[in-house]
């Protein structure tokens, strides 16, 4: 109808455009969606090189204390028992009361290992034979005071519940190497869940395809991996095809919810995952000396015995991403008798961990993966419960091993009581970035389109850590 008047026109003109407008952003959303749902996990070419092909994540769930493991501080005997001096900034702790009081020092014995004289203490007997294997990085940063908030941080750059973990990103810009396993793992040493459960492997706004698979505890980690008995393999496809077409029918429906297209493919996965599965799982391959290298025999260490060895096979085998959690059941939270909880804690630890750094090196592998120690936080130079410390986000360390680091090398520091980083700063967002960048992967490179806004592994960026590169 043509206009008639001035207003008229304007009128119809304005509609005009805002169908336009409205037009362009429905194609938006539309691509957006398109984008959403295509979520293959076929390798993908990286942004540069890679260096490490996979990644172990070895997670001490708690919060290790650097004080009395990897960071000796002679000043604390010097102050022991007095209180924090005026000199240093007072921080805020997570129990509110533990600035006030007085400082605790070590009763760990260290001595200095290697050609790399890193300073280890008596903690840790079996990895000093690994002195030489790993990079220290003594000036890492968070902000979560609290467990919840700091685990969440460390795997997803926030410590807000919502964000993709490590994991995910990697597998988003990568894809998996082997199609019959998941690309990325969750080991648990207890059925305990760490702080924060299963968000801290959550794929977040992404495709639920990209979130972490966590393996049951126990002999039997892969839950339902063989066929009934006495159902065939086409008896088996045929179901899964079925199952498949209702949920397809289902999604026709609602477009844009990617959780089933993510319910489809974790069907198709778990098919192929029948006959792959079993044999990660079967540890009879093994040799008895290489069973006994772990502690598989040791009641203590069993546990971690048996995920560190199956973490070796995942990564054997093509899988990008292996996390385990380590103290899911005792923790190393020691906010009293820190002596009694970290003992148990390397107890447990030690001795698989030595083995796994002993085992990817003689197969040749630790060059291609890299292994990461850690916890969500440190621990503080003042006491709590007299024989204890709280939550220490402030400056801790963090060590690599493999993937194309440093052996050997030391990075960063923290101030001569060990409360505060003064060198070398790496927070979650550089160690995030630095891991992905040894994956091949340009953090500033790597986004995903949310809410109109791209998103970034680090949230709001990360540094390289150019120095501890080989």
């Amino acid at each position: 109808m043509p206009a008639t008047s001035r207003r008229d026109f304007l009128r119809q003109a304005g509609g005009g455009l805002g169908a336009l407008a409205l037009a362009s952003l429905l194609a938006q959303e539309s691509q957006a969606a398109g984008k959403k749902t295509i979520h293959s996990l076929a390798p993908k070419k990286p942004h540069h090189e890679i260096r490490a092909k996979s990644v172990i994540w070895l997670f001490m769930d708690g919060g290790p204390s650097h004080i009395d493991m990897f960071d000796p501080k002679p000043a604390l005997t010097k102050y022991a028992g007095k209180p924090l001096p005026s000199s240093f900034k007072k921080p805020q702790t997570a129990m509110g009361v533990t600035a006030n009081t007085p400082l605790l020092a070590s009763s760990r014995k260290f001595k200095q290992y290697g050609d790399s004289g890193h300073w280890i203490s008596d903690l840790c007997p079996e990895l000093t034979r690994h002195a030489d294997d790993i990079c220290l990085l003594q000036g890492c940063q968070s902000e979560g005071l609290t467990h919840v908030n700091a685990v969440c941080q460390m795997n997803t750059c926030s410590q807000i519940a919502g964000r993709p973990s490590l994991g995910s990103w990697a597998m988003y810009g990568l894809g998996s190497e082997n199609a019959d396993l998941p690309g990325y793992v969750v080991l648990t040493d207890y059925a305990t869940d760490p702080p924060g459960g299963n968000q801290n492997w959550n794929s977040g706004f992404m495709p639920a395809t990209y979130q972490g698979t966590r393996l049951a505890t126990g002999k039997t980690p892969i839950l339902y991996a063989n066929a009934p008995s006495g159902v065939s393999d086409d008896q088996q496809r045929g179901k899964i095809d079925f199952i498949n077409s209702l949920s397809k029918r289902f999604a026709e429906k609602r477009r844009g919810d990617d959780r089933l297209d993510a319910h489809i493919a974790s069907y198709e996965l778990a098919f192929r995952m029948q006959s792959s599965a079993p044999e990660v799982a079967d540890l009879s391959d093994e040799t008895p000396a290489t069973l006994a290298m772990y502690g598989m025999e040791n009641e203590t260490t069993q546990r971690n015995a048996r995920n560190c060895l199956l973490a070796r096979r995942l990564v054997e085998r093509g899988v990008r991403f292996v996390q385990l959690y380590m103290g899911s059941g005792t923790q190393w939270d020691a906010h009293a008798n820190l002596d009694t909880n970290h003992e148990a804690n390397c107890a447990e630890t030690d001795k698989p961990i030595a083995a796994l750094l002993t085992d990817l090196k003689r197969r040749g592998l630790l060059d291609s993966t890299l292994v990461v120690w850690g916890g969500e936080f440190g621990r503080t130079p003042m006491s709590e419960s007299g024989n204890g410390r709280d939550h220490n986000p402030f400056g801790f360390t963090t060590w690599m091993a493999g993937g194309g680091v440093k052996p050997g090398f030391r990075f960063g520091a923290t101030d001569e009581i060990g409360l505060w980083a003064t060198d070398g700063f790496a927070h979650v967002r550089d160690l995030h970035t630095t891991i992905l960048h040894l994956m091949g992967i340009n953090e500033e490179a790597l986004t995903f389109l949310h809410d109109g806004r791209d998103e970034r592994a680090s949230v709001i960026g990360g540094k390289v850590l150019n120095e501890i590169f080989v």
